[in-house]
C-alpha cells in the first residue's frame, strides 16, 4: 500500500485508525468538506471500532455535509503517518478511498466547523490539504 506524508518517526509508537474517504463527484464538481475555514478535505474520517467500512463513510459524510451518497466503489488506500492533535495520539492511518454519487442534502454538517463546498476538480486538487487525497483526484478527474 502507497504511504504519503511524513516519514515514521523513530521509537515513536503509532495506533492503527482507518479510515474511509470519498470522491464525490457530479460532472468536474466535487463535494468537499471545509474544516475551520481553513482546510479543504475529502469527506471521510475513521471508521469506529465494529462499523463497517461503508456504513462508517456513510456516517462521516453526514457528519461532515450533511449530504446522503450512493453508489460507493472503492478504488484504493493509502497510509501516513501522523500526529492527531484533536486526540492527543500518532496514528497509522489506513485510508481506503471510494467515488460515489451525490443524492441530496439531508441536512447542515454536524461536525462542528465543517461545512460542504463544492469546487471544480482542477481547483480542488491544489486546494485539497492532503497530498494523498490530491493524487487519487488527479487519478480519477484524469488531471
Amino acid at each position: 500500500m502507497r504511504r504519503f506524508g511524513e516519514t515514521i518517526q523513530n521509537g515513536q509508537s503509532y495506533a492503527d485508525r482507518p479510515g474511509a474517504y470519498a470522491i464525490i463527484a457530479d460532472g468536474k464538481w466535487l463535494l468537499l468538506a471545509e474544516s475551520k475555514g481553513q482546510d479543504f478535505l475529502l469527506p471521510g474520517g475513521g471508521i469506529d471500532a465494529g462499523e463497517h467500512p461503508l456504513a462508517g463513510l456513510h456516517r462521516e459524510i453526514i457528519e461532515e455535509t450533511g449530504w446522503r451518497v450512493a453508489r460507493p466503489r472503492r478504488i484504493g488506500a493509502y497510509q501516513r503517518y501522523v500526529y492527531m492533535p484533536e486526540y492527543g495520539w500518532w496514528a497509522h492511518k489506513i485510508c481506503a478511498i471510494y467515488t460515489c454519487y451525490p443524492v441530496r442534502r439531508l441536512a447542515d454538517p454536524t461536525e462542528p466547523d465543517h461545512l460542504p463546498v463544492w469546487m471544480r476538480a482542477e481547483e480542488a486538487v491544489h486546494r485539497l490539504s492532503v497530498g494523498a487525497e490530491q493524487h487519487f483526484v488527479r487519478q480519477h478527474f484524469r488531471l
